[in-house]
């Protein structure tokens, strides 16, 4: 009969404080990273630490800290189109390789307008230390409330009225659709449409005054503006319409690419040639805009630095530091075969 041997007892501060003839204090003091301690004595707590197998217990130290080591990252859309829309993803994929270099972890919130206080209490209530906040509408008002309470971050402009402890990572969107305009506009077209995004968000409505600015420089008139939910359904239920109502157009600028992208099937739909008849340019450089037909040409943002930057902003807010209330983001014109 075999006799099981006897479990070896949890390494704790204090065995590891006694292996290395310091204080119960310094071995803290190691853990946490901190720089008043003396090199010989850093040495020999690191060398006690591997010799016992000792693991901090990061809840007791997060609790010390009055941290819990977690930050939010929401978004205010249902789940269907956060899954469906490869902006988030990139995002998120940003936020994520950064803080996979630091202690925080990443939690992420789809907060529908059905209940959007549970998602608010649940920031409210000491579960995270920071909040990434995406694709904020105009009646997020909570969010905004909150900047006083708990560091937080945006992507892209809110439409808070109350600007006070807001911090955004965006791209010039003004600019941006401008741009876009000006490209069709470059080709000699003159009967200009517009799929705008959502105008309860920065986006949309930034995008929509880009477009306006490029129309009234070049001395034009828009024909037709209807605005979108930044989805390929809604770019392709648009422009359904516009046909049906026989509006005449020779250019076109889609807020986002996954509109421009429903916009191109439907004016194959009904025969018009891109760019032959219709010049098509729109914001957003994703699968979209490489997988329509044609091509898109499109202004290119990138979500995944955009994610990369946020999330370094907000450790940086939560540790204490300065950081610029804007941080405004460079694009790039991706030229293809739609206009």
């Amino acid at each position: 009969m075999s006799m099981e041997e006897p479990r070896k007892p949890q390494a704790t501060l204090e065995l590891v404080a006694e292996r290395a003839g310091v204080s119960r204090a310094t071995v803290s003091r190691v853990v946490n990273g901190s720089d008043r301690v003396k090199a010989g004595a850093k040495k020999a707590v690191e060398q006690a630490i591997r010799e016992l197998n000792y693991v901090p217990n990061r809840a007791a130290r997060s609790l010390a800290q009055g941290r819990s080591n977690s930050i939010a990252l929401v978004v205010p859309e249902n789940t269907a189109k956060f899954f469906a829309d490869p902006y988030f993803a990139k995002v998120v994929q940003g936020a994520a390789q950064y803080l996979a270099g630091t202690e925080f972890m990443l939690t992420l919130l789809l907060s529908t307008e059905s209940d959007p206080a549970k998602t608010t209490r649940y920031l409210q209530g000491g579960n995270v230390d920071g909040a990434l906040v995406l694709s904020h509408h105009a009646d997020d008002q909570s969010y905004a409330d909150l900047g006083a309470l708990l560091p937080m971050v945006y992507g892209g402009r809110t439409m808070s009225t109350d600007q006070n402890e807001i911090y955004v990572v965006d791209i010039d969107n003004i600019a941006a659709a401008r741009q876009a305009t000006e490209l069709i506009i470059d080709r000699g077209r003159s009967k200009l449409a517009m799929i705008a995004g959502p105008q309860d968000m920065g986006a949309g409505l930034d995008r929509l005054i880009g477009f306006q600015r490029a129309v009234q420089d070049a001395g034009l008139e828009p024909v037709a503006i209807e605005a979108g939910d930044f989805t390929p359904a809604s770019g392709h239920q648009i422009m359904q319409q516009m046909i049906k109502n026989n509006i005449e157009f020779d250019g076109l600028f889609a807020a986002s690419a996954q509109m421009g992208f429903g916009a191109l099937q439907a004016l194959a739909e009904a025969g018009i040639s891109v760019p032959e008849q219709v010049s098509v340019t729109a914001v957003d450089d994703d699968s979209f805009a490489r997988s329509s037909t044609p091509p898109l040409t499109t202004i290119a943002q990138f979500p995944e630095r955009q994610g990369e930057i946020m999330a370094e902003l907000l450790i940086k807010r939560i540790h204490g530091e300065q950081v610029p209330e804007w941080s405004i983001m460079d694009t790039k014109l991706v030229l293809r075969d739609s206009h």
